[in-house]
C-alpha cells in the first residue's frame, strides 16, 4: 500500500484561484504578486507572475528572491495535491 495520496484534477484557472489566495494568505506577501500562469512539468506545478519587481534595466531587485521563494511555496504545497486537466 502506498502513502502517496491521489492527487486531484483541477483546472488552471481554479487551481490559479487557490494560489493566489495561499499567496495573500503567506506571511512573506507582498502587495502586487499575483500568479498568472501554471503549467506541469514532470508532476511538479510551476507558477508564472507578472514579473513587476525586476528593475527598469530587468534586473533583479530586493524583492526578487521573496516573489521567487513565494512561487516555490505554492509549487511544493500544491504539487502533490493537483494534476492540471487542462
Amino acid at each position: 500500500m502506498s502513502d502517496k495520496q491521489e492527487k486531484s484534477e483541477i483546472s488552471q484557472l481554479d487551481l490559479l484561484m487557490i494560489a493566489n489566495q495561499m499567496l495573500q494568505d503567506h506571511d512573506a506577501y507582498i502587495d502586487g504578486v499575483r500568479a498568472t500562469e501554471v503549467r506541469e512539468q514532470a508532476g511538479v506545478l510551476i507558477f508564472k507572475g507578472e514579473e513587476y519587481f525586476l528593475s527598469e534595466q530587468g534586473l533583479p531587485t530586493e524583492k526578487t528572491t521573496t516573489v521567487f521563494n513565494l512561487y516555490k511555496y505554492l509549487a511544493h504545497q500544491l504539487s502533490d495535491k493537483f494534476i492540471l486537466i487542462d
